[in-house]
């Protein structure tokens, strides 16, 4: 991926360096060298190699933003907003991107002013120098303190929910928004008829449940810390007779999972509160949250362990599923901050044992799936793209974009190992003995057995 990108991408033909993008091309030089994609500019102008990823500037504001908010934030505002256009797949054109950022070691900093000075004019001369523009009504404006229970509400709101019919077209039959466990089908492989994203689901929360001991004794109190759709919570009553009890606070969820219960007729062993993880109480047998942890932040994940501890009865098995990420950005980069998860955290998964253990929770598994989310993505990119039309009409060209950018940033940053997820498996103290089995069960490998 990172070969020479300059053997890669030497072009057979140049476009004209002519008008806006010719005179952006040459203005970027010190940047990033030459330029690595074919650029069109609002003017019609064209530059850049003809068999790189087709890029167009639709408009001045295009530019305006970059200057404004350089780098990830500032191409994705104009992304969203249709003022820059992609041709073919945007997976595809950010992992070239990543590529030619590796090969060059580019920083994208601007640090030289006479560099900075020749894009200003460059801006200027085309009509695209002028006031910082408005943020995309996308983009996410929060207040309040950091995690208060009120922000976090507003947060999770502007993304969870967004709408359930948006996210049924998306996501599997079980409504699960969490890495997958793929135990029919290659890794490098895409779902398909016999081995679809549903059974891929089905496997995950089979695996959860069985960890956490569900299969060893029917009945048992299960709590569900950031319960989704209730992927979980109606798989554990249905299939393992536990007897649920799911916490979110979106009330657009809390609605969804009502009626599933009722569906199914699950009244008697499903129970959804609308409720903060800090307002948890009472303790169970098992205790599971899949994917919750990165919204606790830095700031809260003190008192989301906590609430995991004290929810478990002495000796219960505790099980998260969390993303992991290393280096800068540990909300997940500008784009994801500023439209999906403004106050979301990340961490070394390594870090996050030390806090569980930090909060009387003894560490027994740890389990790396990272992979598994990259088959994940590329099941629901299909889905997505399969259903363009109807999200569009659900919620607007400007969230569809917004999700496409996300889509493929998460395919390529699990892809490229900048981020991971991970199941954790713990006990709450006193824990000798703790209950689990000696050797690692088959089923922890693949549930179908």
């Amino acid at each position: 991926m990172t070969q020479d990108i300059a053997e890669r991408h030497r072009p057979v033909t140049t476009a004209p360096t002519s008008g806006v993008a010719g005179d952006l091309a040459d203005a970027l030089v010190p940047f990033i060298g030459d330029l690595p994609v074919h650029l069109t500019a609002w003017d019609g102008s064209t530059a850049g190699p003809l068999d790189a990823p087709q890029v167009r500037l639709n408009s001045p504001n295009a530019l305006r933003r970059l200057l404004w908010y350089p780098g990830e934030l500032g191409a994705a505002q104009a992304y969203v907003t249709g003022e820059i256009d992609i041709e073919g797949s945007v997976a595809d054109a950010l992992r070239h991107a990543w590529a030619v950022v590796a090969e060059r070691g580019l920083t994208m900093r601007l640090s030289d002013p006479r560099a900075v000075l020749g894009l200003v004019q460059v801006a200027r001369r085309h009509g695209a120098f002028g006031r910082r523009p408005k943020p995309p009504k996308t983009q996410i404006a929060v207040s309040g303190r950091l995690h208060s229970k009120g922000r976090d509400r507003e947060v999770i709101h502007h993304h969870y929910d967004l709408s359930n019919d948006f996210y049924e077209l998306i996501l599997d039959a079980n409504m699960a928004y969490s890495s997958a466990y793929v135990t029919g089908s290659p890794l490098d492989g895409v779902e398909n008829a016999d081995y679809s994203l549903e059974h891929a689901q089905r496997d995950k929360l089979d695996l959860v449940c069985r960890k956490i001991g569900l299969h060893e004794r029917p009945g048992m109190t299960m709590l569900d810390v950031g319960c989704g759709w209730g992927s979980l919570s109606l798989h554990a009553a249905q299939h393992y007779g536990a007897k649920v009890t799911g916490v979110t606070i979106a009330a657009e969820q809390k609605a969804f999972i009502d009626k599933r219960i009722r569906d199914r007729g699950l009244e008697d062993l499903v129970t959804i509160e609308l409720c903060d993880y800090r307002d948890v109480r009472g303790t169970y047998d098992a205790v599971a949250s899949l994917e919750m942890g990165e919204h606790a932040g830095d700031k809260g994940y003190p008192d989301y362990t906590a609430t995991l501890y004290r929810s478990a009865a002495p000796g219960a098995r505790v099980l998260i599923q969390q993303m992991s990420r290393r280096g800068r950005h540990p909300g997940g980069g500008p784009f994801i901050e500023a439209f999906i998860a403004p106050d979301m955290t990340m961490r070394p998964v390594g870090d996050t044992v030390a806090l569980l253990e930090d909060a009387g929770l003894e560490v027994r598994d740890v389990h790396a799936m990272r992979e598994h989310y990259v088959w994940t993505v590329r099941g629901w990119q299909a889905r997505f793209d399969a259903h363009r039309d109807e999200l569009t009409a659900l919620v607007g060209d400007e969230v569809v974009r917004v999700w496409e950018l996300y889509l493929a940033g998460g395919l390529l940053a699990f892809e490229q190992g900048r981020m991971g997820v991970d199941q954790i498996l713990s006990v709450r103290r006193p824990s000798a003995p703790t209950g689990l089995p000696a050797v690692r069960p088959r089923e922890w490998s693949d549930p179908r057995d």
